[in-house]
């Protein structure tokens, strides 16, 4: 259930602040820019105008017309968002995501107590029985539309009722973290569509947040964070990342005990066994030797 006392994100996405925009930026370069993605808002353009996705935003608050987006986060996800500035950086990268060479590393609250590492490759296709056409499930493999799928959830902290878990994905499937989540039983936290009810998603589209969301979802958005992108075995020097959010912060703290400095502690613990070696110094590409900035590896957050 919801807590009214929540200071939670918005339930109808708002415009992007312009005064906002740049204290998104994670980091900067001549050909990438990278962005720590709320929450509530879209990647890609949308009806309402250039300030209602991050892709107008850049575009419109930062000058950028010539972006490409490295991969997408679905709208209530939030975390490290790559945007390539020039068409052969973004062919590049887009190249390295299809053939799987882009470390991804994501922090997810999930339902329920998860005691020991859970590693999932269960196949993964369309949902043929449900009304919303983007729902994925787990299918037999062979069968129409299925697609391998490979995901490892490692328990963080767990505390009333709630597991913070760190999330690997193997693999870069539709929805792929919160379907494998369902399928063993630990539902990402707020999820109106892998949730307690899927209708939450339709009616949710129709008429906004409504008194069943309040009863059913602890949070107005998913409780997933993509914490961390390795461009490394991309061939490309960068670490990149981005800080626990404040709204996952408030609901560990309310619903879990764990202190916002405690969360921060362990997925910044989680990044570092998951993408090793980030401390030594990394050479830019196209760094001079004399640029001792470009010699060492890039953080964002």
């Amino acid at each position: 259930m919801l807590d009214p006392d929540e200071n939670l994100p918005p339930v109808s996405a708002p415009l992007v602040d312009p005064a906002e925009l740049r204290s998104w930026v994670l980091f900067e370069d001549e050909r990438l820019l990278v962005l720590d993605k709320p929450g509530w808002l879209v990647v890609h353009p949308s009806k309402r105008g250039p300030w209602s996705s991050l892709a107008g935003a850049v575009r419109e608050g930062l000058g950028l017309q010539t972006i490409r987006l490295v991969y997408r986060l679905d709208r209530e996800t939030s975390g490290v968002v790559v945007l390539a500035k020039d068409e052969a950086t973004g062919r590049r990268l887009q190249k390295a995501v299809a053939g799987r060479l882009i470390g991804k590393a994501y922090g997810a609250i999930v339902e329920g107590e998860m005691r020991e590492p859970q590693a999932v490759a269960l196949p993964l296709g369309p949902d043929l029985r449900s009304e919303v056409t983007v729902r994925q499930r787990v299918v037999e493999a062979g069968t129409a539309g299925a697609q391998a799928a490979q995901t490892v959830f490692t328990p963080l902290a767990v505390a009333g009722g709630f597991t913070l878990a760190g999330v690997q994905l193997l693999t870069g499937r539709k929805h792929q973290i919160r379907a494998h989540a369902e399928a063993v039983g630990h539902r990402v936290v707020g999820d109106k569509l892998y949730g307690p009810d899927a209708a939450l998603y339709l009616e949710f589209a129709r008429e906004g947040w409504t008194p069943r969301h309040s009863a059913l979802l602890p949070m107005t958005r998913q409780a997933l964070h993509c914490a961390a992108i390795d461009l490394r075995p991309a061939g490309m020097d960068y670490r990149l990342r981005a800080p626990w959010p404040a709204d996952l912060a408030r609901f560990a703290e309310r619903r879990m005990g764990l202190s916002a400095a405690t969360v921060q502690g362990l997925m910044d613990g989680f990044v570092a066994e998951l993408m090793p070696g980030g401390e030594a110094p990394i050479s830019n590409l196209q760094a001079s030797e004399n640029d001792q900035a470009a010699k060492q590896p890039k953080f964002g957050g």
